[in-house]
Formats: structure tokens, sequence, C-alpha cells
């Protein structure tokens, strides 16, 4: 996520690229001036992911030190990244626990004096819908809580836990949103807003069954984060199918819901098909979607959706950028947005040289052909003020360790060598491009 957090909380294929190359997508030219002048373009990074230590072992600054710190930047704060301490999940349970929702205003309170001087945009939560599922659902994510048929921990309850740990993270979000509109904005003047995960669905099938499966995935994704957020309770979609077994807020709650999002934040990667299993054949086990009745695949009639990448369940459908957009902007009144993370992955058995490594053309058709698309629906009305690629240099990308590399910059993990990828050039000439067309 991008700029990285303040506090330690938190967050294949060798053919790729030739696929990539061949995709009819693949001649666009995207250039800076389609973009606003004022939009925010960046690279995302995680502290846990990439953090440095430039002021460990009794280090004192440098004249270099100082100039990197105070020049042509604007940082972008995430304050929770997927990781907690494990003291908090000891004591109380974690995001189990509505404690936790205190923990994290007293943390955010704390953030916002100390930097609020230098950061004018705050994010509460990367990605808290994949938490919840992964962390709660799934169990593949810590703690690794689950229960089937979603998977076989050795604790925890799918059917329940995931409700009520979105719950708590929306409250948290919602605690640090008001104590910073009510002690720090007026007179830092920054923007508060949160990121979510997000994934473009598209029917199967033509069917009214697919269409409506399709709804209700969208509608468990990011709304069941948002909806509470921006309009005060979770999305009806949800509510019909679950019952009780969502949560409700209370009138004290719904007034600290009261203080509204800035902005969205959106990480956007990929796009899956969806078919129901409500009306027709059942759901597979084991699949998150498996609460919204449906089920997701990459490919229809043995074909991908998109051509695969590294990453399992990525595809390159640069329409899916355009499509996830719009449907926020709807859904949510055109709430200004930023593209908060959007990246593509290397790795598989291509690469034997650090030349590959560097040589990621695929990369580049990649993010030429969604920031093209991304252009198309700003043009179209949608107030997306920014965008950033993740990542800035290859890091360490969670269950898949080293194995993959999202970077624009090649890092040799023996010896913290950076070097810069045919990518990371594209990248400055395409943010040079403004200037000289001027």
């Amino acid at each position: 996520m991008a700029g990285g957090e303040a506090w330690r909380w938190r967050p294949l294929l060798a053919g790729a690229c030739l696929l990539l190359l061949m995709a009819p997508w693949a001649s666009a030219a995207v250039r800076r001036s389609d973009f606003p002048a004022s939009f925010l373009f960046g690279t995302a990074t995680s502290s846990y992911q990439i953090e440095g230590a430039y002021l460990e072992g009794n280090k004192s600054l440098s004249n270099w030190d100082v100039f990197t710190h105070v020049s042509g930047i604007e940082p972008f704060v995430t304050l929770n990244h997927y990781d907690i301490p494990q003291e908090v999940e000891d004591r109380y349970g974690a995001w189990l626990s509505a404690e936790t929702q205190l923990d994290f205003g007293h943390f955010a309170d704390v953030c916002f004096a100390a930097f609020g001087d230098r950061v004018k945009y705050w994010a509460t939560f990367n990605e808290p819908n994949v938490v919840v599922r992964k962390g709660y659902m799934l169990g593949t994510y810590p703690p690794q809580r689950c229960s089937p048929p979603y998977g076989t921990c050795a604790r925890g309850d799918s059917g329940v836990e995931p409700y009520v740990v979105n719950h708590n993270i929306v409250l948290a979000h919602a605690t640090a949103v008001e104590i910073y509109k009510r002690k720090y904005q007026s007179k830092q003047k920054g923007m508060i807003g949160t990121v979510v995960s997000t994934t473009w669905y598209e029917p199967l099938t033509d069917s009214q069954e697919d269409r409506l499966a399709t709804e209700r995935v969208l509608a468990f994704d990011v709304p069941w984060f948002l909806d509470p957020i921006i309009y005060g309770d979770y999305p009806p979609e949800m509510r019909q199918l679950l019952g009780s077994r969502l949560p409700t807020f209370s009138p004290e709650e719904r007034m600290k819901l009261g203080y509204k999002l800035d902005f969205i934040g959106i990480n956007h990667y990929t796009t899956l098909f969806v078919r129901d299993c409500m009306f027709s054949s059942g759901c597979p086990l084991g699949q998150e979607t498996h609460q919204a009745q449906a089920a997701v695949t990459g490919e229809r009639n043995g074909l991908p959706i998109g051509p695969p990448t590294p990453m399992p369940t990525f595809y390159v459908v640069p329409d899916g950028i355009k499509n996830i957009v719009t449907y926020v902007m709807k859904r949510y009144n055109n709430l200004p947005m930023f593209i908060t993370e959007n990246g593509f992955a290397q790795g598989g058995d291509g690469y034997a040289h650090v030349d590959d490594w560097l040589d990621d053309q695929g990369r580049i058709q990649y993010l030429d052909a969604y920031l093209t698309k991304l252009a198309e629906v700003i043009r179209d009305g949608a107030d997306v003020r920014g965008y950033f690629i993740w990542s800035l240099i290859d890091n360490f990308e969670w269950l898949y360790g080293y194995t993959l590399r999202f970077g624009l910059h090649y890092v040799d993990y023996q010896t913290q060598e950076r070097k810069p990828k045919s990518s990371a050039l594209w990248y400055k000439r395409f943010l040079q491009s403004l200037h000289e067309a001027q």
C-alpha cells in the first residue's frame, strides 16, 4: 500500500510476457497528458514488506538523508496494513474484540499528532476485506481461524467470525476518522479515507442467475466494508442472505459513522468470471464467494478471461479497472478515488539471469493498458485523483515470499543491490512526457 505504515500494525508462467505482447491492447500508448495536471502518480510500498533502517546502528543523519526527506515527494500513509501486534492477539483476540477499536483510535491519534503536519493523505486500513476473508474465513492468513466448508483450522468459526471482525474494523476506522476530523483536519488540512481490495467480476454466462450472482459477489466484496461507512449499514444483498449473522449498529455507533470518508482507495489487479450456485449446481468448497452463493473462475470453455500472470487468479483484463472504478463511482456518488495499487507480477521458470528480470516488457504492456483504461473512465467523469504502481521495489509477497516480483526495481536479495527495470525507465519517461508536451 502506498507510503507504508507509520506503525508496525498492519498487509510463473514463462509464456506470460509473450501472451501480453500478443494481446490486442498491447499497442496502446498512454501519455501523462491524458490525465489532469494535478493527478498524483507514485509507487506503492508496505513497511513490513520493504522496511529499511536508515537510523539504525547509531548512525547519524547525512546531508543526503535530510535532502531526500524534504524533497518533490507527497507521503500517502496507511495506518494498518494486514499485521497486528501479537500481544494484542494474545491479550484479547485482536479484531474479534471491540477493545481493538479503542486501541486503534489511540494509535491513530498519536500518528495524527506526530506526523499530521507533514502527511496530508491518511488511509486507515489497507485491504480490510482481505484480512477478514483470509484471516477469519479461509484461515490462510494470520490468525488462521476458519471452519468447514472453508477450511480445517485448529480454531475459528467461518460462519460467524468474519462478520464480527469486519464490524470491529469498520468501527475502528470510524473511530480514527472521528478523531482526525474532530481534532486535526481543520488545522492540518489533510484528507482521510480507506483502501479496499477490488476484483472486477463478469457473469460466466448471460443467464439471469449468473448476472444476479455477479451482483451478489460484488456486494459481498467492497460494499461489505464501505456501505456501513458511507451509508450506515451493510449491503441489502448481504442482509437478504445472512440475516441475523450480520451485526447491527447501535445509535452511538451510527453517530460515529457520520464522520464521512474524504476518499476511497482502490487496489485492483484482476477480473474473474462468476457463476451462480444458489439455483444451479452447488458451490465448490473452500471459495470465499461461497457466502454469496456463487463460484468464481478465471476460465470459460477452457479459455482464460485474459492473459494469465504468475500470480494465481491474476489475469490481464484492462477493462476491469474501468469497470470497477465505474461501479464504485456509481455506488458511492463519485466520492474522490485513488488507485492505490495496480501492478504486474514476474515469476516462474523463465528467469535464468538477472537480465531476464530487468527486461520486464510484460509489465510495461500491462501498465500502459491499464492506464489507458483509467484515463478513459476519468474522461467519462470519474473523480480519480491518483494512481500508484505496486511496487517500487521487489519485496516479500506474503504467502508467496520472494518467489514473485512486482517491483519496478530489481532487488538482489543476497546483496540488497537495486537495479531499475525497463518498467522503471518507462514510468519515468511517462511522467516526464507532461513537461515535454508543454
